[in-house]
């Protein structure tokens, strides 16, 4: 936790409301997400027993397993997901554009829109990831064959688990952990994890103070969890007794009474799905009312790429996910996701001032306002003149960079900016930064106009960059070293 997140924390414990922590929105939001949330039967390893879902807040549809130890009957339940789920990802693959790549010779094509799962926390994206894992490898022929949707229901859902361990990805979302991202509640971070003490903070009904409303939420008979575990004492006292009932109607071959049965079930956990459905809605509109952020574009750009290729590769019969990574494609998955999480980093503190006075009290960056400029000064020094404007920033902030470092400012991210000089002021409250600019200001002699900071102007300046840096290099799947267990021997544990 930052230090400006714990005081975040205190200052909503002391007002009684949540403090906001962004100032902008740092996920995308699609206009159509299709929100999904499960419950899973207490005792049994992610035995699906009921899910709410839908893109209508008006219109959800309940999908239950009445007898979630029945394999037979969670197969079925992944049918009927597939129902909803394929139709859904399919209504995004209906109009392409074309995206310029290498330096503009040649096209690639892309989705224009791109599906988005909101669950109500981790424990909804686990849930999905084991499903998926449950079901890509099944077989649609041979002995004990399933429907053909089911092993696609589950490749996709692996697709979407593993995206959302990626930094920045809005394709599978959990809303508690959305939320946190934008707000600081006066409770614990794994409080935060009951999605309806969230809210209670973030957005506590008139007249009452953040923490009487987040214990109100702790009650199970106001907010039922959400999900995918359920309260023990609605599993003793009403789940199992409907369970039973609906056993016993099976036994007797009783058609009427198991239609009862399953229809008193199904009532039961509508009434623990539906408080949180509502509050998904809730949680969505208090995101949808912050801007977003100036590159949360660009990361979506990125989450239509991802499922425009997965897309074209279940297409072309591509195989399922592997059970488990080999050595080589392990390394290269953590790479990826290493170089993911440190630009998302950068572009939220880019995008967003307040991610960016945490960066501020640890002395990677400053911000001050310009006092000189010299923005025509020419180097001659080298073989042919090149521009190189000087600037000098009065800042009050801690200074901890040191003549010769390189500084980027999110206000002109293309520009770099290495510094001169630092100098504290006679009183030392202040420090003079000199900074010598480059890039970003054409080829001239003559930089064009606002392409250099003027006097007057307050600009922030960061360590921080996000600038291009080559991908690391790795063996080939056959050169595997004999110390990560050598060339792999079983294609289905190698993607």
């Amino acid at each position: 936790m930052s230090t400006l997140t714990a005081l975040a924390r205190a200052q909503a414990l002391a007002a009684g409301k949540a403090q906001p922590t962004a100032t902008v929105r740092h996920l995308h939001l699609a206009r159509r997400p299709l929100v999904l949330v499960p419950l899973t039967m207490a005792g049994e390893a992610n035995a699906p027993l009921a899910v709410l879902v839908g893109t209508d807040p008006g219109q959800p549809r309940l999908l239950v397993v009445p007898q979630p130890r029945n394999r037979d009957q969670r197969l079925d339940f992944v049918t009927a997901l597939g129902t909803v789920l394929l139709p859904y990802l399919d209504g995004h693959r209906g109009v392409s554009e074309s995206v310029p790549v290498d330096r503009g010779r040649d096209v690639r094509y892309r989705y224009v829109e791109a599906p988005q799962l909101i669950v109500p926390n981790s424990g909804g994206i686990t849930f999905l990831r084991l499903l998926g894992r449950n079901t890509r490898f099944r077989r649609t022929d041979g002995d004990y064959p399933v429907d053909a949707s089911v092993p696609l229901v589950g490749r996709w859902l692996t697709f979407l688990a593993e995206r959302a361990e990626h930094p920045g990805s809005s394709l599978l979302v959990a809303l508690t952990e959305a939320l946190g991202l934008h707000w600081a509640t006066g409770q614990s971070s794994v409080e935060d994890l009951n999605l309806a003490a969230q809210l209670g903070w973030i957005d506590p009904p008139p007249g009452v103070t953040g923490s009487v409303a987040a214990a109100e939420a702790e009650d199970p008979s106001i907010w039922p969890p959400a999900g995918p575990a359920t309260d023990p004492e609605f599993d003793n006292g009403v789940l199992a007794p409907a369970m039973a009932a609906y056993q016993a109607a099976v036994a007797a071959d009783d058609a009427p009474a198991r239609q009862r049965a399953y229809a008193s079930m199904a009532e039961a956990l509508r009434g623990q799905l539906e408080p949180t459905w509502r509050l998904m809605w809730r949680g969505l509109s208090l995101l949808h009312a912050l801007p977003p952020g100036a590159r949360v574009a660009g990361r979506w750009d990125a989450d239509r790429d991802a499922f425009t290729d997965y897309a074209g590769y279940t297409d072309e019969g591509g195989q399922p996910q592997p059970r488990r990574d080999g050595a080589v494609a392990a390394a290269q998955r953590l790479h990826r996701l290493e170089r993911a999480l440190s630009s998302y980093a950068v572009q939220r503190a880019y995008d967003d001032p307040l991610v960016m006075a945490d960066h501020r009290l640890t002395g990677e960056a400053f911000v001050g306002e310009v006092t000189l400029a010299d923005p025509a000064r020419v180097d001659d020094t080298g073989k042919r003149p090149v521009l190189r404007p000087r600037i000098m920033v009065v800042t009050t902030d801690p200074v901890l960079v040191q003549p010769g470092a390189s500084l980027t400012s999110p206000a002109r991210p293309g520009q770099k900016a290495r510094v001169v000089f630092v100098t504290r002021t006679g009183d030392g409250s202040k420090t003079e930064v000199v900074l010598e600019l480059s890039g970003g200001m054409g080829r001239g002699l003559t930089a064009p106009p606002g392409t250099v900071p003027e006097v007057g102007e307050r600009l922030c300046y960061t360590t921080l960059t996000d600038g291009y840096a080559p991908p690391g290099t790795f063996p080939s799947r056959e050169d595997t070293p004999w110390t990560h267990g050598g060339p792999p021997t079983d294609g289905s544990t190698e993607s």
